[in-house]
């Protein structure tokens, strides 16, 4: 059964059923959506997720931003390793326990450890990148990742007062997600985040790429986003993977 708005809500609450492994900080978030059948999001996904629709229809996202502060609970953060730049392509679904969460296509990252961890510890796509942020009055995003010759540009920056989605708009379908999906080997499982409500501003986008879409097997990514936003950074609590049965 689809999630309603009271599973969307509960979903912000810790579980408790897996420890605390790491802490995070995500800054500058910018988020790009472009409408699909859900037909054709659904083949993408595995058989025991179901792709999750708002007025009918699916999502998929690409999204650059700024991971900061990266650490294993009890050890510190160290600067040459716990901060850096990431971009993932990611849609949106549910399990068969109505939970929902982001399934991620890639998630493009300029370091390797980084890169390593993951893969290794939750399965998540995670991609080598070569990767350029700055930023000023405007966000200078690139991304260029591994074994690709086309790099992603983005210039972007926030505009207007910042405030929480309301229940049952699509800001909160698309931004109020706590879960988590990825294969690994065999299984399916399922992470949780725990994090403040987003508290999203106005996009004003002067550049905009879809490669890494394409490069996930979207070729119909051509055209400009439908949605944008931006979110600022807050601080996230990360959890251990569960198995879905």
């Amino acid at each position: 059964m689809a999630p309603d708005i009271a599973a969307r809500l509960l979903a912000r609450s810790p579980n408790r059923r897996r420890p605390q492994v790491m802490y995070h900080r995500w800054e500058s978030l910018l988020f790009l959506h472009w409408r699909l059948p859900a037909a054709r999001v659904q083949q993408t996904l595995p058989a025991r997720l179901t792709v999750d629709t708002f007025d009918g229809a699916a999502y998929l996202a690409i999204v650059p931003f700024w991971m900061r502060n990266v650490r294993p609970v009890g050890v510190p953060a160290v600067p040459w390793i716990s901060h850096f730049d990431e971009l993932n392509v990611r849609t949106y679904a549910y399990d068969r326990d109505g939970v929902p969460g982001v399934w991620f296509y890639s998630l493009d990252c300029n370091q390797p450890l980084a890169v390593l961890a993951a893969r290794l510890s939750t399965g998540l796509p995670y991609m080598h990148a070569a990767m350029r942020a700055t930023r000023g009055e405007c966000v200078d995003y690139s991304c260029r990742r591994r074994g690709s010759d086309e790099t992603a540009h983005y210039r972007y920056r926030e505009v207007g007062d910042a405030h929480e989605a309301e229940p049952g708009s699509f800001e909160f379908f698309v931004l109020e997600r706590y879960y988590l999906f990825a294969q690994r080997g065999r299984s399916l499982v399922r992470g949780q985040v725990a994090h403040a409500p987003y508290r999203f501003r106005q996009a004003e986008v002067a550049q905009c790429s879809t490669v890494p879409a394409r490069l996930d097997g979207f070729s119909e990514i051509v055209d400009a986003p439908m949605h944008t936003c931006c979110a600022d950074g807050f601080d996230v609590n990360v959890y251990a993977t569960e198995k879905i049965q």
